[in-house]
């Protein structure tokens, strides 16, 4: 792995990144993109810069195209400042079904900001709606920073982000 991308990644990411390449046989370092990213983004409250990207791709090796590839393509990576805590509501059939459009309007209302926004705080952001988040039993759901929030009603929303204040 690269020393260059020292000064932008701290030790910490480096190491999970490092983690990440061992799971991987040799020269596979591309594999790991997705985790580097990750650890990157949430230890730069939830998004990620042109420097961070061009770092994780000087540790790694790779051409920078690739590691923006990756970071453009997944709805789970941010290239802008986001909310501190990121709000997903599956939009998907068996979410639709069972009441996801009352959830996005309850988070809409409760937060005072509409899906791809931020609150003027900086504390919460409404992620456009997602397609699917794989949870259909559980349906409606939300997730929140990776955490998966199931069977929702607007009072189980408001009580997960009371938590959060």
């Amino acid at each position: 792995m690269s020393d260059g991308a020292g000064q932008v990644l701290s030790a910490h990411v480096r190491e999970e990144i490092d983690h990440w390449v061992a799971k991987f046989p040799k020269g596979r370092q591309r594999s790991a993109i997705i985790a580097a990213l990750q650890a990157a983004q949430h230890e730069n409250e939830g998004f990620l810069t042109p420097e961070i990207m061009d770092g994780v791709a000087a540790y790694l090796g790779l051409p920078a195209i690739q590691v923006y590839e990756v970071a453009t393509f997944y709805s789970m990576f941010e290239t802008k400042p986001v909310g501190r805590h990121s709000i997903s509501v599956c939009t998907n059939i068996s979410c639709m079904l069972r009441g996801s459009d009352e959830i996005v309007a309850h988070l809409e209302s409760r937060l005072g900001i509409r899906t791809g926004e931020s609150t003027p705080d900086g504390k919460f952001y409404l992620k456009r709606e997602e397609e699917c988040l794989a949870s259909c039993c559980g349906a409606p759901m939300m997730m929140i920073d990776h955490h998966y929030y199931e069977n929702l009603t607007p009072e189980k929303v408001d009580e997960v982000i009371e938590k959060l204040k």
